[in-house]
């Protein structure tokens, strides 16, 4: 089954559903990470975002990991690393991230979502799992009305976790985020409180 176990908006917030757990990074999971992303740079690198004034701003692990945290408990985002614990007496894997943001608040109460997945645990279910989570969380104990995803169109694999979730295609959004060096159109998807289903986004992957 799946429990919240936060008070809404409140960070941290730990969420899970099986072997799958949404939490925070933290300053221990530094080796996990490093380990992760240099094995996956070439199966990450052709769909995160880049500076288009060509600048190269490497940020530190620790730095990354106190951004997250003072965005998170000042309401403007949700950064979530995604663990797998196959066995309740195993140590957490680090198997990607999920990150909600920025959060908007006001008249517009919305949010977009970004991820990775390690490409060794990739064709598992582990992103749609991850996204239908954060969704649920999000429309319904934090309140935002409406999320987005937005894709390059040549990424299959992560067009294939929207169509998994049903979520609503909103057409293409011209030269959108600045993508491996160029800007680049993006897919845009999108699920407000109102469509969401009555047992929540994790029903649709039952």
């Amino acid at each position: 089954m799946s429990r919240f176990s936060a008070v809404p908006a409140h960070w941290p917030v730990t969420l899970e559903h099986h072997n799958l757990i949404l939490a925070p990074l933290r300053y221990t999971h530094r080796k996990q990470w490093n380990a992760v992303r240099l094995r996956n740079h070439g199966w990450l690198s052709p769909w995160e975002a880049t500076d288009p004034t060509g600048g190269q701003h490497t940020v530190s692990y620790g730095a990354m990991v106190r951004a997250h945290n003072r965005d998170a408990a000042a309401g403007q985002s949700y950064p979530w690393a995604i663990f797998r614990q196959d066995q309740p007496n195993e140590k957490r894997q680090l198997v990607g991230q999920l990150i909600a943001a920025p959060v908007l608040w006001g008249s517009l109460r919305s949010t977009a979502l970004g991820y990775w997945v390690d490409q060794a645990q990739a064709g598992q279910n582990i992103v749609p799992t991850a996204v239908a989570l954060a969704c649920d969380y999000l429309l319904t104990r934090v309140g935002l009305h409406r999320i987005e995803i937005n894709i390059v169109p040549e990424n299959a694999a992560s067009l294939r976790v929207v169509e998994k979730l049903g979520l609503r295609s909103e057409g293409i959004r011209k030269d959108y985020i600045h993508i491996d060096g160029r800007w680049r159109d993006h897919a845009s998807f999108a699920i407000t409180q109102e469509e969401l289903p009555e047992q929540g986004l994790l029903s649709r992957l039952n």
